[in-house]
């Protein structure tokens, strides 16, 4: 994701953290929205979400004056737990980001200096990109957090969903556009609005391939309504979920060792 990128890539990325299949919240939900409506939120928010996850990735970012590419490595483990570390171009390697749950660090090895992200922040843009830095510690889930309901689409082959943040969801979407693959019940295309009902961004997910084990979609893609011409390119070059991690890989000290 990867919350869903970093996130839900990270959002983006955001995203390789874990949702336990048979979790009571599932069990609660499935109550108050249509069981099929449960069954393929319940799939789209475990789509890079696992017990832990190591990566590779590739980062393109796209604006109308410049891009740039970086080589990045990331690490997950559960919800809360998220380190990535540039690996290229070397003017910005080595620069890393660590989230724990709520809070988030940079550190950048030029300076020898650690900065924490403020709260006023959040919404700013993580190292250029599409991806902000609230999209790297959402801890929501569509399932349990938003009100779902089905839409209509020109695809008989895809789900329309349309989703709104409940009460008490802490979120800056209004309104959440989804379309998901009826067959595999893969994220394959994400809206996001504003309070204003305008769009924000597009989230698209393809090349669907295996990778460490699961059938993932191995890019994806921003394109910004707000800033015609910008958009933010991730590509997993590589993946492996649910292997023993150790929490020391998510410490302070970790933050600033060389890699």
């Amino acid at each position: 994701m990867i919350k869903n990128i970093f996130g839900k890539v990270l959002f983006l990325f955001m995203s390789f953290a874990y949702i336990i299949h048979n979790n009571p919240i599932y069990a609660n939900n499935r109550a108050k929205i249509i069981p099929d409506l449960a069954l393929i939120l319940a799939r789209v928010d475990q789509q890079y979400r696992f017990k832990t996850g190591h990566a590779e990735l590739e980062m393109q970012i796209k604006t109308k004056n410049w891009q740039r590419t970086m080589r990045l490595e990331m690490w997950t483990k559960g919800l809360k737990k998220t380190l990535i570390t540039i690996k290229t171009p070397k003017k910005d390697a080595g620069i890393t980001t660590l989230r724990l749950a709520k809070s988030m660090w940079n550190y950048f090895p030029k300076i020898n200096k650690v900065i924490k992200v403020p709260p006023s922040m959040m919404m700013g843009s993580w190292m250029g990109s599409d991806f902000t830095n609230d999209d790297l510690v959402k801890e929501s889930t569509y399932l349990e957090d938003y009100s779902a309901k089905f839409s209509s689409g020109p695809a008989p082959d895809k789900y329309y969903i349309e989703l709104r943040p409940k009460k008490n969801t802490v979120s800056v979407w209004d309104k959440v556009n989804l379309v998901v693959d009826k067959k595999t019940l893969i994220l394959r295309q994400q809206e996001n609005f504003d309070e204003r009902g305008e769009k924000v961004r597009t989230m698209l997910f393809s090349d669907i391939k295996i990778m460490g084990g699961q059938l993932i979609p191995t890019t994806m893609s921003i394109s910004s309504h707000k800033h015609q011409g910008n958009q933010t390119i991730v590509r997993y070059l590589s993946a492996t979920f649910n292997k023993e991690m150790l929490d020391s890989v998510f410490s302070r000290r970790n933050l600033q060792k060389k890699r």
